[in-house]
Formats: structure tokens, C-alpha cells, sequence
């Protein structure tokens, strides 16, 4: 006679038997997905490992508890926390979701592999093992769907967060962070309607350009925040005068630009220059002084091809206006030529500075700041001139980047700061190098070979050497960086945005480039102190590196009060001028030497030129 099919109470016995011995072997589950793990190569960074570890434990103990004689229910809501902690890790990529599915499979795998051996052990009945695999399955069923639940419900979130974010950084890239007026990006946008509408309409479009004179005598005698102040002062006053119709908005450090529209007559320009002027005879009371302020107003009028040209005619016509004694406009005229004869002088010396030798470099380091040590430094240029003396990067490199002996150089400064940096590392100072790479640079087919040369020709690691790429230099032609970038990123090399939160890229786009790091712009910190918003831009800036899982890094730090507020935001990097000046080679072999973390403790900072 064939043998007695098991009764249902005998089954339940038996499942019950095998749920006691499943979690008394869940260690043996878990050496399981990790042996299935290693032998198909999935590797994840160890704290997400150890979390993957607790939610294969939870797991198996919920499912044995299931067996032992507790309700689905019951096990469900157990397995809650697996669920979550499944979900979080892959919405937060902090591990693949494919992988994240994969340890669910293995861990299922693992779970059936046990069963099995139990069931074998104990003479379990083919009906009381199927009965206890349908469990597991029907536990990695739930949990699969519950953690694409959690997982569309972070993603959601995140996607939320990063709009909020996206929201922000558009309108701090169209704004200026000091005065809330729009900025160049945004003044040239208006501008370009402008003078279509004028066109249509047959009428004028006039520009302003307004140079605060005495400006910088100012910023010495009452420092910076007392400068910052006085030029919001003077942005709400100008605000206060313009129509509707026209735009207002602020260059950058001393310079207010104003866009007519319907500028009727020919002297309707000067009209509005003389009532700009005006506008600012009352004397400014900032810290306590009353200031007497005054401004050299250039003009121009259309017709120009565009707004960029017509902005530029106002420039050169503010810049005579300073020549012919300040506190004065000045209508553009074709034959003003002065800044244009001496930036052609000035590149002409150019052309002959590398071969002679009269480019040099020098180093700021950058510092961990969690760790306080320094970490890497970034190679900077500087031009010798035999007779002008040291001539300050902004004063020559956009020439260099328009003459397209930017190039030229930019190859030499890379090949420079390789070797240098090689040998630090190779004398004890295992730090990185930063090199900026410029738009021009970027536009030709020789970067990739450039970068392969300096390193070939130091012996530099790649992963040692970063590239930083202002934003306005990425979105210039997206696709091709990107694909430039990517080919770059192969050799090993790091890729910073240079300047981050000043320029005009969205989250797609940042998205899309193969990025390491975000430098976050100076001019966030100098806000700090007077702007009550300066902290949330901070925090902003900081928290959407996280979400990308980028490291940032804060340019310009020069207070003890901005150190910690960055630290307190979890900022990764930092350099300026309260650990150090950009340094020639032995200066900076001098701090790698003698650095101390006891050495921030200082608090003592340098104010920058501005």
C-alpha cells in the first residue's frame, strides 16, 4: 500500500519545525547571499553593504517567524523596516536598484537552499517544503512591491527637492546674489527683445553703464561688507527712478548697467543719464558715515547688431568718462578707441610671453574640510611682465581666451602643473592638482591629446588631476563637451564645474556631464554676513552636490565664521585665503610641510583685493 499522505495538522507541525530551524540558521541565509554576491561580481561600498546584510537578516527572521506559527500580517509589518531601508538605498542611489533586486533573489536563493537541507534533515513531507518555499516566495513577493512602492515614493520626493533646487539656481543664474537685480545674462536677454521691438517700431534703445567712482577707496577704508552695503543702497535708489519699461541690473563689483527702450529723441539718453546722476547726489549712510557718492555714466544708443555690442559701446564710453575727470557722462562715439588701443598693446606684449618665459605659476591649496588637511592645490597663472610687473590673471586671460593664444598657454600650464605635482607626490605630499581649462579649450580637438601628454610626460596619476570648467564654458555647445568630457573621464581624470551657482546650466544638463565636483562661487560667502538668505543659498548649493552624489567645494573662504558654517552644511572642500594665498612653489611646498589642523583654529584671514 502506497504511504499515507501527511495530514494538515502533521504539515503545519512540519512547516513550523522548519521556520525554528531558518532562523536559527539565518546566519548561514546570510553567508549564502553574500557567497551568491561575490561569485556574480556585485561590489557596494561597504556601510550600504552592511545595511544590504541587516535587511537579508530581518528578512529571514520575519518569514521563520511566519513559519513558527505567526500571521502574514504579522511578518509584513516586521519586514516594514527591510522594506524602507530597501527602497531608501535604491532611491537615493546609494546602490544600483538592478543590485538591490539582485540581493532579493539571492536572498530568496539562499532562503530555499536552507529550507531545503532542513527539510531533508528532519524527513519533512514534499508538501511541507513546497509549503514553506511558497512562503518565502510569497515574502520576496511583497517586499519587491513594497520597495518599488518606498522606492516611487523617495524618488517623488527627491524630484520635488531637486525642482526646488532647479527653481533657485535659475533664478540665482539670471540674478545677482548681492543686490537681487538681474544680472549680465539677463540685462543681455532684455536687451535682445529690446531691440527687436525697436526695430518693428522703428525706435531707439538706448544703454547706460554706470561706474560708481572712488569705489574701491571705499571698500579699504570701510571694508567689504561696508562696500556691499552701500551697493545695495545704491541699487534701491536707481530701482527707485527707473520706469517699468526699463531694465535695470548690475554687472558685477562697482558697475549698474540701465536698458532704455523708447529713448525718444536725441536727447533722450542723456536725460536719463542726468536723472541717474541725480538720483545719487543725496549722501549714503553706511556704517555710520555718511558717504557722498558719485558715478561716470557712459551712453550709447541703437542702432547696434546687438545687445552685447550695445553694452559694450556703453563701457568704453564710462571708461572716458573716468579719464575726463569722473562724476560726468559721456555719449559713445565711434572713434573712442582707448580701452581698444591698449587691449590690442597688451596682447601684442602677449604673444611673446610664453616663448619668453614670463608666465609662471603659482598654487592655493585646498583642504579637507572635515579633516583640516590639505588635499590638493590649484595651479593658477600669473604674467610677468618686463614692463608692467606682475599682471593679475583678470587683466590678461581674456585676451589670451580671445586671441586663441589661450590654447598655447593653457597646454603649458597643464604640462607645468602636472610635473609639479608629481613631484609633491613624489616627495612625500600626496596631494591633488587642479588645472582650469578654459572654453577655448574646449571648443578644439586637442584637449584629450594634451591631457594624455602632461600625464604621460609626469608620470602624474590621473586620478591626482582635475579639470575645472566654468558652467558658461560647459553650455556653450553641450553635446560635444559632454562627449569631450567623457572621453576625458576614461583616462581617469576628475572634472569640476568651476564657479558653480553663477552661470546659466540646468539640472539636466548638470546631470548629464560626467561630473566629480561643484565649486561653489566666492560670492555666496561674501553675502553671508548681510544677505539673511546667504546661508539657504549655501545650504542650497551644498545639499544638491548630495543629491548628485558630487563633492563640493567652497571657493573664497577668508572668515572663521564662513569655515564653520560650511563644515556645519557638510561641504567637502574649501580654499581661500583664511589657510592660504596663492603661493609660488616653495611657499607652497612650505605649507604642504608645516600644516597642522590646529592651524584653522587661527581664525585669521586676509581680506582679498577686490
Amino acid at each position: 500500500m502506497p504511504a499515507a499522505s501527511p495530514g494538515r495538522s502533521e504539515i503545519e507541525d512540519e512547516v513550523r519545525a522548519l521556520g525554528a530551524i531558518l532562523h536559527e540558521r539565518a546566519q548561514r541565509v546570510l553567508e549564502g547571499v553574500l557567497t551568491r554576491t561575490r561569485e556574480a561580481g556585485g561590489e557596494i561600498q561597504a556601510p550600504v553593504d552592511g545595511r544590504l546584510e541587516r535587511i537579508c537578516t530581518i528578512a529571514t527572521v520575519t518569514v521563520a517567524a511566519w513559519m513558527a506559527g505567526g500571521r502574514p500580517e504579522d511578518g509584513v509589518e516586521a519586514a516594514s523596516e527591510a522594506f524602507e531601508l530597501f527602497g531608501q538605498l535604491a532611491a537615493h542611489r546609494d546602490a544600483p536598484l538592478d543590485e538591490v533586486t539582485k540581493r532579493c533573489l539571492r536572498w530568496r536563493d539562499s532562503v530555499g537552499e536552507v529550507l531545503r537541507e532542513a527539510a531533508a534533515e528532519i524527513g519533512a513531507s514534499d508538501r511541507a517544503r513546497r509549503r514553506a518555499l511558497s512562503m518565502t516566495q510569497a515574502t520576496l513577493d511583497v517586499t519587491l512591491v513594497r520597495m518599488c512602492e518606498v522606492f516611487e515614493q523617495e524618488r517623488v520626493q527627491i524630484d520635488e527637492e531637486l525642482h526646488h533646487r532647479g527653481e533657485q539656481l535659475a533664478y540665482l543664474a539670471t540674478h545677482d546674489v548681492l543686490t537681487d537685480l538681474p544680472n549680465r545674462t539677463l540685462l543681455l536677454d532684455r536687451g535682445e527683445q529690446m531691440l527687436t521691438r525697436a526695430r518693428r517700431r522703428k525706435g531707439a534703445v538706448a544703454a547706460l553703464h554706470l561706474n560708481l567712482d572712488n569705489f574701491t577707496t571705499i571698500n579699504d577704508t570701510l571694508g567689504h561688507a561696508a562696500g556691499d552695503e552701500l551697493l545695495r543702497a545704491v541699487a534701491a535708489r536707481l530701482d527707485g527712478i527707473v520706469r517699468d519699461a526699463d531694465a535695470l541690473g548690475r554687472l558685477g563689483g562697482d558697475e549698474f548697467v540701465v536698458i532704455a527702450e523708447e529713448a525718444a529723441g536725441a536727447s533722450g539718453p542723456q536725460l536719463i543719464a542726468e536723472r541717474l546722476q541725480e538720483a545719487l547726489r543725496a549722501p549714503f549712510t553706511v556704517a555710520a558715515s555718511e558717504l557722498a557718492v558719485t558715478a561716470s555714466i557712459g551712453v550709447s544708443s541703437s542702432p547696434c547688431t546687438s545687445a552685447e555690442d550695445l553694452l559694450s559701446d556703453a563701457e568704453i564710453a564710462s571708461h572716458r568718462a573716468k579719464l575726463e575727470g569722473k562724476d560726468r557722462w559721456v555719449l559713445f562715439e565711434p572713434g573712442m578707441q582707448d580701452v581698444a588701443q591698449r587691449q590690442a598693446t597688451l596682447e601684442n606684449d602677449l604673444r611673446g610671453a610664453l616663448d619668453r618665459g614670463e608666465f609662471f605659476l603659482v598654487y592655493q591649496p585646498t583642504l579637507d574640510l572635515r579633516r583640516m588637511i590639505p588635499t590638493g592645490v590649484e595651479a593658477l597663472i600669473r604674467w610677468r611682465c618686463p614692463t608692467r610687473g606682475v599682471v593679475q590673471p583678470n587683466d590678461f586671460i581674456p585676451l589670451l581666451e580671445d586671441s586663441g593664444l589661450i590654447v598655447d598657454v593653457g597646454s603649458w600650464v597643464l604640462e607645468q602643473a602636472c610635473m609639479q605635482s608629481a613631484a609633491w607626490r613624489n616627495a612625500g605630499y600626496p596631494v591633488g592638482i587642479a588645472v582650469n581649462v578654459s572654453a577655448r579649450q574646449l571648443d578644439g580637438d586637442e584637449l584629450i591629446g594634451v591631457v594624455e601628454a602632461a600625464l604621460a610626460m609626469s608620470g602624474l596619476d590621473p586620478l591626482a588631476l582635475t579639470l575645472e570648467i566654468t558652467e558658461t564654458a560647459l553650455m556653450r555647445n553641450a553635446e560635444e563637451t559632454a562627449e569631450s568630457l567623457r572621453a576625458i573621464k576614461d583616462l581617469g581624470v576628475r572634472i569640476a564645474i568651476d564657479d558653480f551657482g553663477t552661470g546659466y546650466s540646468s539640472l539636466s544638463h548638470l546631470q548629464r556631464f560626467p561630473v566629480d565636483a561643484l565649486k561653489i562661487d566666492r560670492s555666496f560667502l561674501t553675502q553671508l554676513a548681510e544677505n539673511p538668505e546667504g546661508e539657504t543659498l549655501i545650504r542650497t548649493l551644498v545639499q544638491l552636490g548630495k543629491a548628485l552624489s558630487i563633492e563640493t567645494l567652497a571657493e573664497g573662504i577668508e572668515r572663521a565664521h564662513e569655515l564653520t558654517l560650511l563644515q556645519e552644511e557638510n561641504c567637502d572642500s574649501g580654499q581661500g585665503y583664511l589657510f592660504a594665498r596663492p603661493l609660488e612653489v616653495g611657499d607652497a611646498e612650505e605649507f604642504l610641510r608645516n600644516w597642522r589642523p590646529e592651524h584653522a583654529g587661527l581664525g585669521q584671514a586676509t581680506p582679498s583685493a577686490r
